[in-house]
């Protein structure tokens, strides 16, 4: 098996065909990580969800991290890694204009809203959170088969 580092280019490709990842935040130093829906529109990570735990940690600390990963097999996988500041996208006016290209952006993506949705119905909260990720580094690493591997799997 051979592990290479991803481009960056090739990052933010994976990243943009992904939806689900794990994201990371950390409070009073202890860390704390959530799977997620989201889109990457090329610039920023969007997302969308209810006040909870993590949207309370990642307004006490707004550095964060999303882990996204796609394995094929033992030997074929490959894992992107965003390192990142959170910015909520509140209902002021300031907002307003990322608020609806989040919006747009998330909407592209199949049950978008399902995880806010759901949360919302099992909290009895009406207020979804947006969010983005202001991507200030990205690296992954890929695994493929080496030249004996990819022969004897033919």
């Amino acid at each position: 098996m051979l592990i290479d580092e991803m481009t960056e280019q090739e990052c933010r490709a994976a990243l943009g065909r992904f939806d689900f990842g794990r994201l990371a935040c950390v409070r009073a130093e202890q860390p704390y990580i959530v799977p997620v829906n989201f889109c990457y529109d090329g610039q920023h990570v969007y997302g969308l969800t209810t006040c909870g735990q993590k949207i309370e940690w990642m307004r006490a600390n707004p550095r964060v991290c999303l882990e996204v990963d796609e394995r094929l097999s033992d030997r074929e996988w490959m894992s992107v890694i965003v390192f990142g500041r959170f910015e909520e996208l509140t209902d002021a006016p300031a907002h307003a204009a990322a608020r609806s290209h989040a919006l747009a952006s998330l909407q592209r993506r199949e049950l978008w809203w399902q995880p806010a949705s759901v949360a919302t119905e099992l909290r009895g909260q009406r207020a979804p959170v947006f969010y983005r990720i202001h991507i200030e580094r990205i690296s992954g690493r890929r695994a493929t088969p080496d030249a004996l591997e990819a022969t004897l799997k033919s």
